[in-house]
């Protein structure tokens, strides 16, 4: 069970919770939304909450709801630029299907 960042993202979560003052990492996880079904959600943290499970990469700390590990387990975040568009990737193996808007996908 793993999840992994990319320098580039770990550098982006560093700066901006340098930037914000405050925080001890990021949480990710999954809603149920979209025509695929489900939708990454990413929130930066100031709390490690009981029961979630730790992974720690690159010096950031990752936060996941034990729930969502099946949805998400072998993902890369990665945060790329691409033209005047900027914003976190997930590279999901677990992905069998994305929408095409990109908004959502499913396993």
């Amino acid at each position: 069970m793993s999840i992994t960042l990319t320098e580039a993202a770990a550098r982006h979560v560093n700066k901006y919770l340098t930037k914000r003052g405050k925080g001890v990492g990021v949480r990710l996880g999954v809603s149920t939304t979209g025509c695929s079904g489900l939708a990454y959600k990413l929130d930066y943290v100031d709390d490690v909450t009981p029961g979630d499970l730790l992974f720690e990469e690159r010096g950031v700390k990752l936060m996941i709801d034990p729930k969502y590990l099946a949805f998400i387990d072998g993902t890369e975040l990665d945060y790329v630029r691409d033209g005047l568009n900027e914003g976190f990737r997930f590279n999901n193996p677990n992905e069998r299907d994305r929408c095409g808007c990109g908004e959502s996908f499913r396993v």
